[in-house]
């Protein structure tokens, strides 16, 4: 049974940082591609990030470029999202999800396995 569990989420006031932790069970990180995501109050949820099975990168989102860094520890089974330099507009519910592939899209379609989301409050 495939599981995600995100961690990490709080509140932050504006300019600071927060890391995220995805820890995943049932599978080896390193093998499908794990995107972030985030729904923000009254939006859309939206992809953020992804690292693909061989470890690359991807940035969906202008505004988080630069800003926010995926990375991943294969030893612990975790992706992790650090985030710096927080905004007001970062508040929202984060989400990590596995693709049933190597590779990453922005289409949250195409993931199928979800973890519960943690919730991140920037305040200005």
């Amino acid at each position: 049974q495939y599981q995600l569990v995100e961690s990490g989420g709080g509140l932050v006031q504006a300019g600071g940082s927060l890391r995220l932790a995805c820890t995943v069970s049932g599978f080896q990180v390193n093998t499908y591609g794990i995107g972030w995501f985030r729904r923000a109050p009254g939006k859309e949820r939206e992809a953020l990030v992804c690292i693909t099975n061989i470890g690359g990168t991807t940035d969906y989102v202008d505004s988080v470029k630069g800003r926010f860094i995926v990375s991943r520890d294969n030893a612990l089974n975790t992706v992790y999202l650090q985030m710096n330099n927080l905004k007001p507009e970062d508040t929202g519910v984060y989400y990590c999800a596995r693709r049933p592939l190597g590779t990453c899209s922005n289409y949250d379609g195409s993931y199928r396995t979800w973890g519960q989301g943690t919730q991140v409050t920037v305040s200005s």
